[in-house]
């Protein structure tokens, strides 16, 4: 009689027997996996694999002798101009002057005498105030001042007498001091009157309100027919003069002291670009730059930013820029005397500092460390490890290895010929240079 095994390790070891062939597919294909990842690493660093790949497939076979081919590069001459070292920052517009309109009496406001928003010249009439209580107080003021007149007038010729009759002894001389007194104190309350007559005087000039400067009025805070008082905090109206404005920004401490030499010769200015939002979209810049003069140079260095503040002055004439609007700044510090330049992509960064590939008589990559005097978004002045006339690579330097051979595609840009080719050739790239130029280094 055989031994009947239970019948819940038999189902144990059916469940296992059916799990292995799950978990043996499973390890297969992580392995495909990590090969398929595997050849296409090695297929991005030999980019002829899948040529190789194709010929075997076909039934060929790669040739012995075969070497890989030389790597396409695109490149460009090194040229010798002048580059004027700009700086960029972010600036904000700020009117030249506010001025918040206050009523200076209480009463009515009868009428506004300008449309809001509208330009308006220094002396123009903005408000009306109801007058009529003022020129009452007005008149008041006068009667009261005309009745002391008066009766300072009778005083004082009383005042005459009782002095001359006192000196002949007719006239006590108690009595004679009592008059003096008297006429005394009505000019006292002449002068008074007098006070109060100019004090409503000016109380009805100030319910007509003028504007105090040149500028574009805001939204109406209050409009006629509400009460105004003198204690009002928001005002009636707010002026702002847009003609000229102040462009306002700030700049690394760094360049304090080029800055300051720049003012000191007069030659400190800057280039303003209004960040319009459809210029931006349609050619990646900003709209049109505005010369500028700079005329304000902070006296403190900010200890949070380590920045400094300076101000320009614009003219405004076509009101382009509004307060409180943001604009590029570019301030030209300096402008490096012929220099070697080339294009900011060629330019690569590694252990030992920065350095480019140049392209020999022999047509191979070679390595060579520059030191870079300054550098924008489209070009690069070197100081060293670059001359005139060095076809630099600017595409391709991730597959280039020092004296590798290399092949160019297309035709170099920049100024200068390619090594080899006759000087008299036609130099096309001629207007691409000076388009360059003017844009990224021609001083100004």
């Amino acid at each position: 009689m055989g031994y009947d095994e239970p019948s819940s390790k038999r189902s144990v070891a059916s469940a296992a027997a059916a799990v292995a062939p799950v978990r043996s597919n499973w390890s297969r294909r992580v392995l495909i996996g990590v090969l398929l990842l595997g050849m296409s690493g090695y297929a991005a660093v030999r980019y002829d694999l899948l040529t190789d790949v194709n010929t075997y497939l076909n039934g060929g076979s790669r040739p012995a002798g075969r070497t890989a081919q030389a790597p396409p590069v695109r490149v460009a001459v090194a040229d010798v101009k002048d580059v004027a070292v700009v700086v960029h920052t972010i600036g904000t517009v700020l009117a030249n002057s506010v001025v918040n309109v206050k009523s200076q009496v209480d009463g009515p406001l009868v009428s506004a005498g300008f449309r809001e928003g509208q330009m308006v010249k220094k002396g123009a009439l903005l408000f009306r105030i109801d007058p009529a209580p003022f020129d009452a107080a007005l008149r008041q003021a006068q009667a009261m001042a005309d009745h002391d007149r008066a009766q300072l007038t009778s005083a004082q010729a009383d005042a005459e007498r009782a002095v001359m009759l006192a000196d002949r002894g007719i006239v006590a001389t108690q009595q004679r001091d009592q008059l003096v007194a008297t006429a005394k104190a009505l000019a006292a309350s002449l002068a008074a009157d007098e006070a109060s007559v100019e004090r409503a005087k000016l109380n009805l000039g100030y319910t007509t309100i003028y504007s105090p400067i040149d500028g574009k009025t805001g939204p109406l805070l209050v409009y006629p027919g509400n009460q105004v008082h003198a204690n009002d905090v928001a005002g009636l109206v707010t002026i702002a003069q847009i003609q000229p404005v102040k462009i306002t920004f700030n700049l690394p401490q760094g360049d304090l002291e080029q800055l300051q030499d720049r003012m000191h010769e007069n030659q400190l200015s800057a280039s303003v670009a209004a960040r319009s939002d459809t210029a931006v979209a349609a050619t990646g810049k900003p709209d049109m730059d505005i010369p500028v003069k700079i005329d304000f140079i902070g006296n403190t260095v900010d200890a949070k930013t380590g920045t400094i503040e300076l101000r320009a002055t614009f003219d405004n004439p076509d009101q382009r820029l509004v307060p409180g609007e943001l604009v590029d700044v570019s301030v030209r510090l300096e402008t490096i005397k012929q220099t070697i330049v080339v294009p900011r992509e060629a330019l690569n960064v590694g252990q030992g500092g920065d350095y480019v590939f140049f392209i020999d008589s022999a047509n191979k990559a070679q390595m060579r460390p520059v030191k870079v005097l300054y550098q924008d978004q489209q070009i690069a002045a070197l100081g060293s490890g670059v001359g005139p006339g060095d076809m630099v690579v600017i595409d391709g330097q991730l597959r280039l290895t020092p004296g590798i051979s290399v092949s160019v595609v297309g035709e170099p840009n920049g100024a200068g010929q390619r090594p080899g080719a006759q000087a008299n050739e036609p130099d096309s790239d001629q207007g691409t240079r000076s388009k360059t130029t003017s844009q990224a280094g021609a001083p100004g």
